[in-house]
């Protein structure tokens, strides 16, 4: 695999597997009974605990934490001044030796692990005993970009949700692993598949879709948690309007060298049903506002990636933060970062619920996104409104310039920025942590036609061998836009960010170190060899009085980072 070339690396994840027999398809796939033995406890999360999951010590019962994805875990067991003895408690192994990318939920000492392929463990907590095993039997199809990941369950009541590659939502007996149901989300073959952790809410699963480079039709969809009904569906590409204002500057008011005459004519000559393969996938789980009744999202990348005149105007509600009613997916106000994106520079990062300083100096509820821009962006949660957007956390050269046909250099490149790896605040210090990559790439763009739920760049972003690549772990002041501190990585940085109430940070890398950082100041404190790639999210929870920090190492496809099949458990002696 040519490791310069994404377009190559993009073609050689776009696996299309054709395994079972007809009698087969015809089926409920992902039937088959898990092994093992039932956990030996009940297990039941009620809505009023996944409310109050920001102030739970115990547990930690979001993909991100809680409903408003702060990845802020408020117990402080582990501190600044001790998390230099941090050991090892115990490694569970999988049998799946590929990209990690799971956020492990653990309620009541027992966690829920996924992988790529999507398994599902239930494990004891504090030992590491496995319980049972349950292994998704994929559908005849298989489509999906950047790896065979899964980003973890979703829990409610006594069940756990998991999206799937072959576009499935299931659910799962959470004593026994068990199929409960399962559900068709979209069609794998036109170029849909799940690798976000749904959401959990009043009833509700949410769960979005990937499928940005095949020419699908974005949506997230609510489904009724107890049979897997439809309940809505919003779809991230409207059938009228997605032409949007013609926007000539991007989020931070620099041109983006748009031809708006050409595209209006082109836009005149198409014809309005190129909506339907317009791209626009939801790559992670949305935030939930429960006061105001609002789920909040961020929107990927139009297709084609890069050959715009495929699809003139400013390909709403792609690239953009989206609110909408959480009861009916009704459309409540959208604001897009970078319009007619022709970059690749999609908004991946889940959305954070948190508070901060308007214009006036005046705290309120904001919602932010970090992009792949390297901005992070400060929205009034009501209304949308950019309050502000902080300074590039990594280099910016000549943006927007156009992709061309031998390839046009731009930073900071098609995978970021911030790319999936969520973010996290700590809210004391009013600071935001975003795991952030340089990767310096050309642009190259050619003719392209819509190639029915096949690969779909429209040319090709290819990383520049004789330029290095490195990672930087950024703080943010969430009041001014400025940075507090950073610390930068031999490597790109994908996987996300623990924030704790021991004033601590921890990211991993994917040359294996894994990492502690006092939260105030970015000195590091503490750091282990995992012996893969950590690109995965850390989490946090306490069972037997005694703190503990889990992260995946499995690697990560993207980036062709060392594989592994671990979660790692860190205590104090």
């Amino acid at each position: 695999m040519n490791s310069n070339d994404l377009r190559g690396l993009a073609l050689s994840l776009a696996l299309t597997i054709a395994a079972l027999s007809a009698q087969a398809q015809s089926e409920i796939q992902g039937v088959a009974a898990p092994s093992g033995s039932p956990v030996p406890k009940a297990i039941s999360v009620s809505q009023t605990r996944l409310n109050a999951a920001d102030k739970d010590g115990a547990n930690f019962l979001h993909s991100n934490m809680n409903y408003a994805q702060t990845r802020y875990y408020p117990a402080s067991q582990i501190n600044t001044g001790n998390v230099a003895k941090l050991k090892p408690a115990f490694q569970f192994q999988t049998e799946v030796l590929e990209s990690m990318e799971t956020a492990p939920i653990v309620v009541d000492g027992i966690m829920y692990i996924t992988t790529s392929y999507n398994h599902v463990y239930a494990v004891d907590a504090v030992s590491g005993k496995e319980f049972w095993h349950y292994k998704h039997k994929q559908g005849p199809v298989m489509t999906y970009c950047c790896g065979p990941n899964n980003r973890g369950v979703a829990i409610l009541g006594d069940r756990v949700y998991m999206g799937t590659l072959d576009a499935k939502l299931v659910s799962l007996d959470a004593k026994t692993g068990k199929v409960l149901w399962s559900t068709q989300i979209a069609d794998p073959e036109a170029g849909y598949s799940e690798t976000m952790a749904p959401v959990a809410v009043n009833g509700k699963i949410l769960i979005g879709t990937n499928g940005g480079e095949y020419g699908i039709r974005g949506f997230v969809k609510a489904y009724d948690a107890n049979d897997g009904k439809l309940l809505w569906t919003f779809d991230t590409v409207p059938d009228k309007g997605h032409e949007g204002v013609w926007a000539v500057n991007d989020a931070t008011g620099r041109n983006m060298l748009r031809d708006i005459d050409g595209e209006k004519a082109q836009l005149a000559s198409k014809g309005g049903d190129f909506y339907k393969t317009l791209g626009g996938g939801v790559w992670m789980a949305p935030a939930v506002d429960l006061e105001s009744n609002t789920a909040f999202f961020v929107v990927g990348n139009p297709s084609p990636d890069l050959y715009g005149k495929e699809r003139p105007g400013d390909n709403l509600y792609t690239d953009s933060i989206v609110a909408v009613d959480l009861n009916t997916g009704k459309y409540k106000w959208h604001y897009q970062y970078v319009a007619h994106d022709v970059w690749d520079l999609d908004a991946v990062s889940p959305v954070i619920l948190t508070e901060a300083k308007n214009k006036a100096g005046k705290m309120v509820k904001v919602a932010i996104h970090g992009g792949k821009t390297g901005h992070i962006y400060v929205h009034d949660r009501a209304t949308g409104e950019l309050i502000r957007f902080s300074e590039a956390m990594i280099p910016q050269e000549n943006m927007w310039v156009l992709p061309t046909a031998q390839g046009a250099r731009m930073l900071p490149g098609a995978n970021g920025g911030v790319e999936w790896s969520p973010m996290a605040v700590n809210p004391k210090l009013r600071l935001a942590y975003a795991a952030n990559l340089h990767q310096p790439m050309t642009y190259h763009v050619e003719a392209s036609n819509y190639p029915g739920g096949k690969l779909w760049l429209g040319g090709a972003f290819k990383a520049i061998a004789s330029e290095k690549q490195w990672g930087r772990l950024a703080a943010v002041n969430l009041d001014t836009g400025k940075i507090a501190w950073k610390f930068d990585t031999e490597q790109p940085l994908i996987g996300g960010v623990l924030a704790t109430a021991g004033d601590l940070v921890f990211n991993g890398e994917g040359n294996g170190l894994f990492r502690a950082f006092d939260a105030k100041t970015g000195k590091k404190l503490w750091e282990y060899q995992c012996g893969a790639g950590v690109n995965a999210p850390a989490v946090s929870y306490t069972a037997g009085g005694k703190q503990y920090i889990a992260v995946a190492a499995g690697g990560n496809t993207q980036l062709d980072f060392k594989r592994g099949n671990s979660v790692i458990v860190f205590a104090l002696p």
